[in-house]
């Protein structure tokens, strides 16, 4: 069986062929680079018009096959640029129709996973996929591949190439900044954002644009910006494998081709006793390979769709794909006999305190981050837990006692709940015990919120249930704020950890919860933000 593909979601045209074994008998690209500005849609279909023809007779060229070789074809559905879809979609059901061969519509972005896979043989990894149009932090569980993270604005490769064209480095941005960065090591503070398991990167941007025009060198300012905005990818990774277990990292996308951000994941895979992957370069970014070699996944497992359901997805989600092939591995996460956790944030070890069973939560140095990244982070969240921790005892809303600070080794001794990790408690208990949890959950959330207190990373691994209480814990990302758009981002950011964890009860949880927050004070405000921050494009080039 050969399967031909077709790639064209934004500037690059690929075309790909690959065989039923795995083998990459071809991979031929074309990029549309602009005289000024961005990738205008337009354009970007255009090109693929002009670009396609030549390049299937390339990759026929290059496998030494003929056309009527061809037993299969495939395109990239979505997510992307609408016209540059339609045109791809266009030019395969052409190739269909003349050929008499079926066509398969993929998911672009489970592509770049599962290229991954193929060229560099890891099983189940936790995958960082950045690129220009996408940044996604993804896994796969029950069938799925999960979003466990996520841009809630622009994209990484948005964000340098935005900034690149402001400054008038050109297009792509990527690599010229990460050209003049390798000429400072001069760090200027840049606003940080990770929210949960999500990130934004739009102020970060707009900072670095003022830095740049206030008269900061582009060298320092380059430096810093890919410095910062790579951390917090690696940071929300990072979180990401800590909640998920899983024994191996993965790197892909077109970002993926920065040696700097290849140096992080590997250094904090290292730290989390993981393995490193990631493909061979060509591969990283957009080609026709990925989008062949998904043809042959889904034609093997019979996903094949009638023509008429080959229209274009432009909002195609990673977690809206079954995945019969991908199979949970059973090589988890080990983590060394003294630490009893080991999460984004700290290491937890268990001990006594004045014959109390406590639990120390060391913030130990990130060694992927610069060290102003990096101690700025650590001072700054242990002084936001320990106030929140004890502010959020005033709201009603019950956690650990904190027994002692250590301000120099960013470090807190905590009570020792005896009680289980709520993650754990919902994959055991039925649905009505978990929809209880879920209102109390939404209860203490609406406690929290009316008293000003955002948490930042709500999901079930920082809550544990006592008897009938839920204990919150993990205050580190927190912060005081009444804006309705951060208790918005904060439900929001948790209704996604819900469905990259629990994703078979996550609609009926968030309700329940929703139910238990209508006791907050801006509730038809916050529940009206709820929709206009889902309703953001995330898909924007």
């Amino acid at each position: 069986m050969i399967c031909i593909g077709i790639e064209g979601t934004a500037e690059k045209t690929g075309v790909g062929i690959v065989n039923s074994s795995g083998e990459i008998l071809a991979s031929q690209g074309n990029s549309l680079i602009p005289t000024s500005g961005g990738i205008h849609p337009r354009e970007a279909a255009e090109h693929h018009a002009d670009a396609i023809i030549p390049l299937i007779k390339d990759a026929l060229f290059e496998s030494n096959l003929q056309l009527e070789d061809i037993d299969l074809v495939a395109f990239s559905q979505g997510p992307g640029l609408g016209p540059a879809l339609r045109t791809v979609a266009t030019a395969a059901r052409s190739l269909s129709l003349a050929l008499n061969i079926p066509i398969i519509g993929v998911n672009h972005c489970i592509g770049h996973v599962e290229i991954g896979r193929l060229t560099t043989g890891a099983q189940d990894p936790v995958t960082l996929y950045v690129s220009g149009g996408n940044s996604q932090i993804i896994a796969f569980d029950g069938g799925r591949y999960r979003v466990f993270g996520e841009t809630l604005d622009i994209a990484l490769g948005n964000c340098l190439d935005q900034f690149a064209r402001s400054v008038h480095l050109g297009h792509p941005g990527g690599p010229l900044i990460e050209e003049l960065a390798h000429d400072s090591n001069n760090y200027i503070k840049l606003p940080y954002t990770v929210k949960g398991m999500d990130l934004s990167f739009s102020g970060l941007l707009t900072a670095a644009l003022r830095k740049y025009e206030g008269g900061r060198s582009l060298e320092d300012v380059c430096y810093s910006l890919q410095e910062t905005a790579f951390s917090m990818v690696v940071e929300v990774t990072e979180r990401a494998l800590a909640h998920a277990k899983k024994r191996e990292v993965m790197l892909c996308g077109g970002v993926a081709a920065n040696s700097r951000l290849r140096e992080m994941v590997s250094v904090m895979a290292e730290e989390h006793y993981t393995e490193f992957y990631q493909p061979p370069i060509k591969y990283c970014g957009d080609n026709g390979a990925m989008i062949a070699w998904m043809g042959q996944l889904m034609f093997h497992y019979g996903l094949i769709p009638k023509l008429k359901d080959t229209r274009v997805i432009q909002r195609y989600r990673t977690d809206q794909v079954n995945v019969p092939w991908m199979k949970t591995s059973s090589r988890l996460l080990k983590l060394p006999i003294e630490l009893l956790d080991k999460g984004a944030e700290a290491n937890i070890y268990k001990g006594e305190w004045l014959n109390h069973d406590v639990l120390k939560k060391d913030r130990v140095s990130k060694n992927y981050r610069i060290k102003e990244i990096d101690y700025y982070l650590r001072k700054k969240r242990m002084k936001h837990e320990v106030k929140l921790l004890n502010d959020a005892k005033s709201c009603g809303v019950i956690t650990p006692l904190i027994y002692d600070i250590d301000k120099k080794e960013n470090s807190i001794v905590i009570e020792n709940i005896d009680g289980i990790i709520l993650k754990y408690v919902f994959d055991e208990a039925e649905v009505p015990e978990i929809l209880l949890f879920c209102e109390k959950i939404g209860e203490n959330v609406a406690k929290l919120h009316n008293c000003g207190i955002i948490h930042g990373d709500l999901t079930t691994s920082n809550m544990i249930s006592r008897g009938d209480d839920v204990v919150f814990i993990d205050f580190g990302l927190g912060k005081i704020s009444d804006l309705v758009e951060d208790k918005g981002v904060d439900l929001v950011v948790f209704k996604k950890a819900l469905y990259g964890i629990h994703y078979d009860i996550a609609d009926e949880c968030f309700q329940s919860i929703l139910k238990g927050y209508m006791i907050a004070s801006d509730y038809d405000k916050i529940l009206a933000k709820i929709e206009n921050i889902e309703g953001r494009g995330r898909y924007i080039k």
